[in-house]
């Protein structure tokens, strides 16, 4: 059977002697212009039918890679194709038809005397005119793989089968394989060209499976594709016909034919246009592919919003939601280790804790007693609430073995439920996650009631200062208890040490005292235990180091407990946590202060620009740094809230952030709970040095009341102070006072990397 076209369909072009293309080869620029594209596209009227083209693609692939005639077939490769069961196309019955006409055609058309590959293409075009653009190109490649793999089995077979060999000196295979080295160029040539066609043609298929809704025909980069991709079908069916030439050339020639080099360099000019198509089709699949997946999450993103703005009878909806609900189990129980559905937190009180993989050890260890207490202690029978860990982990870097152990690890020191594979959390979940609640790098922990709602944005303050006290952890509950809290000391120590809640129920003299100034320490222990001892009063003092305690602190430490000057915390958690409970009461103030006068907060993404530190000229960080100073706005023209200045516990707390961010010494001097005085450690000492002006009081007053006459002197205007916060203070608003003298402070930005 034989295509016809007439010379409307036929641009004028040379014709050459088969197999050669030479007289075609200004169709390499030409051929792409608006004539011929037309010509192309008029052949192009599918009736709508559709099938799965990958089956037989894959058939196709296979065996255009074993058709090579230099390839050496043993008995195990014969057994292993004969077992594949991969080779199962449910449509070949339907289309072989179609692939026997495409492949005699095109074998007829090259064993002409006058073999014209453009119009061969465009009539092969027309043959598939009803097929959709991706199965015109798959058919017509069958069509290869029938024609060549007959060609490469029978020279693979020849020495061993005697058909092979029969039908092999009919074609004059054995001598053409005589000259194999001569002619392995060619093949090459040939093989180097079939590669480049399986490429584009896959890069094809995948066009035709990109989702059609997402993307719509009208994106630029759609419409580029839909304009390219017929330009990449023709050159790829006229690639299989100059492929196809060279099969039919070979046989039955002589050893002129085989030694000519010229065919070789065609072929190769080819695959060199191929693999220009289809990388370019390549970067377009690439940008629509991009572009759906982030329409997509901006859908999905948009579907959580709605999800947790509407009301629901319980949270099964908000949960599926965040831990893929197509997974029956995609939690891990952390006490069993066993997988569980998200079924057995139905209505429940949910915190989810929301953090990267660099958890440090001591809050990790903090939060693990504080979950204990409450669910192995005396309320374990309750369960009053659930914790469940959402790791945040960051996309733009893959998924490694490190990764995957970093995660184990925490894992497996976590009594709560966590999920079974963390990068199956959706990336709409962690976009959610990020801008709503806002999280960067610090840890969150959201609460959610028995329905889903959202009733804390960040309860990690709440358990840090209250523990399960907290219960249910809301904001109302968090206002209710800062009602009932006055400044003592209990607040500020909490149970971190028991020793000191006996002294404290002892009404002994406690001194808590910080810096890392080694000399100040030595001076300062050493002359408050003389006057203790002067006064006669029972005085406990412990050392309790700086926020981020690293190896300077442990030297301070380690000195303190050679040279026995006090008491300390060995354990660096203890010190961690002392510091966390200051920051998180900082934090939880200013955000019932931000609720109680209407000042706006400002969401800093990232923490670039972070508000909060408190001194006059003070300076306020935001992502940790290398210690470059940044200055920020000013707000020295700002009123001050009313409530605000006159908050004790807010001031107090601040003064101690203070002292600790300008790297001063500080010390904090209290007679049970309630007694309690905070002061600078340099002036402090300075007051301790003149103590025989003063000690007479002491006897009358009481060693506290006279100590803060003495101070008296030593509260002057000039003062610098800074208030250093972590990268989260974003969330706290932007006009803060200074604890000394009330004034709007100044905000700047630090970049810091490490204290030590």
């Amino acid at each position: 059977m034989a295509l016809t076209t007439t010379s409307a369909t036929a641009p004028t072009m040379a014709t050459t002697h088969r197999p050669s293309l030479r007289g075609d080869r200004h169709l390499f620029s030409a051929s792409d212009d608006a004539i011929v594209m037309k010509q192309i596209q008029g052949t192009h009227t599918p009736d709508g039918r559709d099938f799965d083209v990958k089956p037989l693609m894959r058939v196709v692939e296979d065996g255009l890679r074993r058709a090579s005639p230099t390839a050496v077939i043993t008995q195990h490769a014969s057994v292993e194709l004969l077992e594949d069961k991969g080779h199962q196309v449910e449509s070949i019955e339907l289309l072989s038809f179609t692939i026997h006409r495409i492949a005699s055609e095109i074998s007829y058309k090259c064993s002409g005397s006058g073999n014209d590959a453009h119009a061969t293409t465009v009539g092969i075009l027309h043959l598939l005119s009803t097929f959709d653009w991706d199965a015109k190109v798959v058919l017509v490649m069958a069509a290869l793989a029938n024609n060549y793999g007959q060609f490469g089995l029978t020279a693979q077979l020849h020495a061993v089968n005697p058909l092979a060999k029969s039908i092999a000196t009919l074609k004059q295979l054995p001598e053409l394989l005589e000259h194999i080295e001569v002619l392995r160029p060619r093949l090459d040539a040939v093989n180097n060209l079939i590669k480049a066609l399986i490429d584009v043609t896959w890069c094809i298929i995948e066009f035709k499976e990109l989702p059609p809704e997402p993307m719509g025909a009208e994106t630029p980069e759609m419409q580029v594709a839909l304009t390219h991709i017929p330009t990449a079908v023709y050159w790829t069916i006229r690639s299989i016909i100059a492929c196809e030439s060279q099969i039919t050339g070979l046989i039955g020639l002589g050893h002129d034919y085989i030694s000519a080099t010229t065919e070789a360099w065609e072929l190769s000019s080819l695959a060199h246009k191929v693999n220009n198509i289809q990388g370019h089709l390549t970067k377009q699949l690439d940008h629509c592919r991009r572009n759906i997946k982030e329409k997509q999450h901006w859908e999905a993103f948009q579907a959580l919003e709605r999800l947790f703005d509407t009301t629901h009878i319980d949270n099964m909806k908000i949960l599926r939601a965040l831990f893929y609900s197509k997974d029956e189990h995609p939690l891990i129980d952390g006490v069993t280790k066993k997988r569980v559905s998200v079924e057995l937190l139905r209505r429940k009180i949910v915190m989810l804790f929301i953090s990267d993989l660099d958890i440090s050890h001591e809050e990790l260890f903090v939060l693990v007693q504080i979950y204990n207490e409450t669910h192995h202690g005396g309320q374990a029978l309750e369960r009053r609430y659930e914790v469940v860990w959402l790791p945040i982990i960051d996309r733009h870097h893959p998924w490694d073995l490190t990764k995957e152990e970093r995660y184990n690890r925490l894992a497996s020191d976590m009594p709560w439920y966590y999920p079974n594979n963390p990068s199956m959390i959706d990336p709409a979940v962690v976009r959610y996650v990020r801008q709503a609640w806002r999280f960067d790098k610090k840890p969150l922990m959201v609460v959610l009631d028995p329905q889903g709602k959202v009733v804390c944005p960040n309860a990690l303050h709440m358990m840090w200062i209250w523990g399960s006290l907290a219960f249910p952890f809301t904001s109302i509950r968090e206002e209710a208890l800062w009602k009932e809290e006055i400044w003592r000391l209990d607040l500020l120590v909490d149970e971190i040490d028991p020793a000191i809640v006996q002294a404290i129920r002892d009404e002994r003299y406690i001194c808590l005292y910080g810096g890392e100034d080694v000399n100040w320490i030595k001076q300062f222990t050493s002359l408050l235990r003389r006057i203790a001892q002067e006064v006669r009063i029972p005085l406990e003092m412990v050392y309790v180091g700086k926020s981020n305690p690293k190896e300077r602190i442990k030297k301070v430490i380690n000195m303190i407990s050679t040279e026995k000057l006090s008491g300390y915390w060995q354990d660096t958690a203890m010190v961690w946590f002392f510091w966390v409970r200051l920051e998180s009461m900082l934090h939880s103030k200013m955000q019932l202060h931000d609720k109680s006068y209407g000042i706006p907060r400002h969401n800093h993404n990232h923490g670039a620009i972070v508000p909060g530190n408190y001194g006059h000229s003070a300076i306020v960080p935001g992502n940790p740094g290398h210690g470059a100073i940044v200055p920020g706005n000013p707000h020295s023209g700002h009123e001050v809230p009313n409530g605000l200045e006159n908050d004790q516990i807010l001031l107090e707390v601040m003064s101690l952030l203070s002292y600790d961010s300008g790297g001063h010494p500080w010390a904090v001097i209290a007679h049970g709970s309630l007694d309690l005085v905070r002061y600078d450690g340099r002036k402090l000492l300075e007051c301790l040095g003149q103590f025989e002006t003063w000690k007479d009081r002491v006897e009358f007053e009481g060693f506290l009341p006279a100590l803060r006459g003495a101070l008296e002197p030593y509260h002057t205007h000039e003062h610098c102070t800074r208030l250093i916060l972590p990268g989260d203070a974003g969330r706290i608003k932007e006009r803060v006072v200074c604890a000394e003298c009330k004034k709007p402070m100044e905000k700047f930005v630090l970049y810091q990397c490490c204290n030590d």
